[in-house]
């Protein structure tokens, strides 16, 4: 049996500044949601419950041999508005959340070209609950775009459920771009989860796809504790169909301190078509945080 983790009660008694810093996020975060709200609160109707903001911020360090330098800093700032019934948000954030999905990978393909440093949106839902979404902002490089989602899942059995995916967007300099994905997860036990996840991009600016499948183990020791076993291959369709990367890693995620603050131990190996396929050997150290007020 996995050793209990310390009680979040007991470990606030140490280290104070954590909590004042996180209030002091989570304050300044949600004054901006009721700012939001309210400016969309028209005179004489009824206010609804107060907005919400959230906030997601990640360091990290992922050296590996032949590339030591390789560091990380990602955050992304959500504001519900009950006043519109929930149907607009406001999304903050230096990166593309569609191509990150979520589950980190090392060294990327262009990441740094693809991702969205500091992207504004608007992003608007006929229904709380529908699988559509559109949005409307800024980004990469202050270009305006517009983006249209649709996002469904289905139960196949008790332990097998498959998501997708499909959105297509469009810069005013980068021109038209789409994204098509399916997530099969399939749970063998309640700690273990098997996911194969696939992506493709359309990036018209290059006119090419970009490409990336992983097959992940994610396995729960105890209520803060994770492991997340993986293969990861990336490759791009021109000149031709072919493999640039692939990577295979095992990721220990930790609650630690606080029920807001995780950090992530993940050695692992990668092969790259531009060192011509010899393994580079790296850790990566991460910290992310939660805040927000519930």
């Amino acid at each position: 049996m996995s050793t209990p983790l310390v009680s979040v009660a007991q470990e606030d008694k140490d280290y104070p500044w954590l909590d004042t810093m996180h209030e002091n996020i989570a304050d300044s975060v949600g004054d901006s949601a009721i700012w939001f709200d309210n400016f969309f609160l028209l005179e004489g109707n009824k206010k609804q419950q107060n907005a919400k903001g959230e906030v997601r911020i990640k360091l990290a360090w992922e050296p590996r041999s032949r590339s030591v330098g390789n560091f990380e800093s990602r955050f992304r700032v959500r504001v519900r508005l009950p006043n519109l019934k929930n149907r607009l948000d406001v999304v903050l954030s230096d990166y593309d959340d569609e191509l990150d999905r979520g589950d980190d990978t090392i060294a990327s393909n262009d990441r740094a070209n693809d991702r969205e440093r500091i992207s504004l949106a608007l992003r608007w839902r006929a229904k709380p609950d529908s699988g559509f979404s559109h949005r409307i902002g800024v980004g990469r490089r202050l270009q305006p775009f517009v983006k249209s989602r649709y996002r469904n899942d289905f139960t196949i059995s008790k332990q097998t459920n498959v998501r997708w995916e499909t959105s297509v967007y469009y810069y005013n300099r980068d021109g038209f771009g789409a994204h098509f994905s399916a997530q099969l997860d399939h749970s063998s036990s309640a700690q273990s989860l098997y996911r194969f996840d696939n992506n493709f991009y359309f990036r018209d600016q290059s006119n090419d796809w970009l490409w990336r499948h992983a097959w992940q183990n994610l396995y729960q020791l105890n209520k803060g504790t994770a492991i997340i076993s993986g293969y990861y291959i990336e490759g791009l369709s021109q000149p031709n169909y072919r493999l640039d990367e692939h990577l295979a890693s095992v990721r220990w995620r930790q609650n630690t301190l606080r029920d807001w603050l995780f950090y992530e131990i993940e050695p692992f190996i990668l092969w790259r078509r531009d060192e011509s396929f010899a393994p580079s050997y790296g850790l990566a150290l991460r910290l992310e945080g939660f805040f927000g007020h519930n």
